[in-house]
């Protein structure tokens, strides 16, 4: 999960605030029975990855924020939206990506220039300073994730092992553009694109018969169920993804799956145009219009 203060204000900018977060933050992780993998709090933001056995993310949110406000209005005497308003969270396939977004979060203070290579494991409000000085929490937990990486988290030695490789992992990113880091704050899951696909499609169904169900299928969760439903509208009609790209035009058969896949899924014409390789979205609507009057 990720969050920022309301205009990207610095929330956490005094020592205290930071700490009355972790504060609440462990309170939250004993009160929902959380298993907290990573955090860390920046002066604008935190990131925190963490496995609900139970599923009451969206409760366990927003206690969290909703008593951290509070307090922290209490204390300076304030009031008003601290946070941008709801969290982001994005959901992992496996503990082999938790790995990779514990790295991404224990990164920060060093990809933010905030400490030098050599000071990362001190930074104090991250969990990779808790691991490193066995300062243990309730909740606060590296298994399963630092496993797929070959370590014991009861081990220091592995915790030294695992600070070298995060130093490793920022050099070998200062050699990268911009563009291609690492950036796990990005569209609604991390995972290979068939699990993607697989999990927005379940998502959809339990959506539908629970309209308050935990997570929401956002955008790019709608794009993945599109996409799968497609390719089985095209295997039904022995077509390809070749096929679709043989022409840029609105032939017949192509509005007839547009057709199709839009009365089940809803699936946008600006989508479905750019998935079936007709030039405009325009063009699809005309072809869609003439054989729908037919």
């Amino acid at each position: 999960m990720i969050n920022r203060g309301n205009y990207r204000w610095d929330v956490f900018g005094s020592a205290g605030a930071a700490q009355r977060f972790v504060e609440t933050l462990e309170e939250a992780v004993q009160r929902y029975e959380w298993e907290l993998g990573a955090y860390v709090v920046m002066r604008n933001h935190y990131h925190l990855a963490v496995r609900t056995p139970v599923p009451n993310l969206s409760a366990g949110m927003h206690w969290l924020q909703a008593t951290f406000a509070a307090r922290f209005n209490r204390l300076r005497g304030e009031n008003g939206h601290l946070f941008q308003g709801r969290y982001k969270a994005l959901l992992l396939q496996d503990e082999e990506v938790w790995a990779r977004v514990a790295d991404y979060i224990h990164l920060n203070p060093l990809r933010a220039f905030v400490v030098e290579p050599a000071q990362l494991g001190n930074f104090r409000w991250s969990s990779l300073r808790r691991y490193l000085s066995r300062d243990s929490a309730p909740g606060l937990t590296a298994n399963p994730w630092l496993g797929t990486l070959g370590w014991n988290q009861s081990r220091r030695k592995d915790w030294l092992r695992y600070l070298d490789y995060l130093k490793e992992i920022h050099a070998i990113e200062q050699g990268k553009p911009l563009r291609e880091r690492s950036n796990y704050t990005r569209g609604w899951a991390i995972g290979a694109t068939e699990w993607k696909q697989v999990v927005a499609t379940d998502n959809a169904a339990a959506v539908a018969s629970k309209p308050h169900a935990e997570y929401t299928t956002p955008q790019e969760a709608n794009h993945a169920r599109w996409r799968a439903r497609l390719g089985e509208i095209l295997k039904a009609r022995h077509r390809s993804t070749a096929d679709l790209q043989a022409t840029r035009r609105a032939e017949r058969w192509k509005c007839e799956v547009a057709d199709q896949l839009q009365r089940e899924t809803g699936a946008s014409l600006v989508w479905l145009a750019e998935q079936l390789n007709i030039q405009r979205s325009a063009t699809l609507r005309m072809g869609l219009w003439r054989m729908r009057k037919m």
